[in-house]
């Protein structure tokens, strides 16, 4: 194989217009980590975030953003016996140097698993963050158990999808905010109630509840506190979240939030529920590498269905 390779490479903080595709050096996987020949990385909003300077501690520039990839093992580091070149795989890679939106990319093998069977590797780099992040909210933070009433945000977008059919696999009864013209999609991936967020006040739209998972934050920060029951829980996932622990404990409720950790045991199991036929992740687009910027500027709309996926 080549020693170079095409990736994106952002060197000051700004606008989409920033993400620049350039000709760069093959990674060499280090001790414990496996070299991927990418064939999806799937796009984020945190990864606008990063790159337009918002947690400018988390990033040291120039750098590759994308944290979800799939692809198959081209090299491996020394240690590493679980996976060997040819194995398709998936998993989500910390903030680094080297991120997904690459032709090639050093990833940890324990981040990693064997991509779901049933999932084409454009489809499986959808699945690790947005699986990961929904799993830790509902499953971890909140134990969410049958019977429970469970308020989503943003149900429509990449957690939130997943969230409500995880929220609904634990048995509980889930409601979701979204546009009216997502509700159909929704419904068909097991929502119980949907709130039309342009139009109406979800505070007053529900009765109080035992979790919020707020994806948007901000204002419904504090509005997510007024819909729950004494005692529930908010757990935040953005980088605003619009309120914290000392505002929710003063009111008798709970706040967490949640980070999403690469994990490649967690993602074993999410592969158990995707070849199981109860979990998918829905891609409602793919972009060339090189228009990296342009599924940047599709996520920052906010219109987006599930996943953007960026193919090398």
């Amino acid at each position: 194989m080549s020693a170079r390779m095409h990736a994106i490479v952002q060197s000051a903080f700004g606008g989409p217009e920033v993400l620049a595709y350039t000709e760069t050096e093959v990674p060499v996987p280090g001790p414990g980590e496996v070299l991927l020949r990418v064939a999806g990385a799937g796009v984020n909003p945190g990864d606008a975030v990063l790159r337009a300077g918002r947690v400018p501690e988390l990033v040291t520039l120039p750098w590759t953003p994308g944290n979800d990839v799939a692809g198959v093992v081209e090299r491996v580091g020394e240690g590493v016996t679980r996976f060997v070149p040819g194995d398709a795989v998936y998993g989500m890679l910390a903030v680094a140097r080297h991120g997904s939106y690459a032709e090639f990319t050093a990833v940890p093998a324990d981040a990693l698993a064997p991509a779901p069977k049933n999932l084409d590797l454009t489809h499986a780099g959808a699945v690790p963050l947005v699986a990961i992040t929904a799993w830790q909210a509902l499953a971890v933070l909140a134990r969410v158990k049958p019977g429970d009433r469970v308020l989503i945000h943003a149900a429509a977008g990449g957690v939130g999808h997943v969230a409500v059919q995880l929220a609904k696999e634990s048995g509980a009864y889930v409601i979701g905010t979204a546009r009216a013209a997502n509700h159909d999609f929704l419904r068909g991936l097991g929502a119980d109630e949907l709130i039309d967020h342009t139009t109406t006040d979800f505070r007053t739209a529900v009765a109080p509840v035992d979790v919020v998972l707020d994806l948007v934050g901000g204002p419904y920060g504090p509005r997510s506190l007024d819909a729950l029951r004494p005692g529930g829980l908010l757990v935040g996932a953005s980088i605003d979240p619009g309120t914290d622990e000392q505002q929710a404990t003063a009111r008798g409720l709970r706040y967490a939030w949640v980070t999403a950790e690469p994990s490649g045991e967690l993602l074993e199991r999410v592969t158990e529920l995707i070849e199981g036929g109860r979990l998918r992740v829905v891609v409602q687009g793919t972009y060339p590498l090189a228009e990296a910027a342009e599924a940047h500027r599709a996520i920052e709309a906010r219109r987006t269905i599930g996943k953007i996926v960026l193919v090398p």
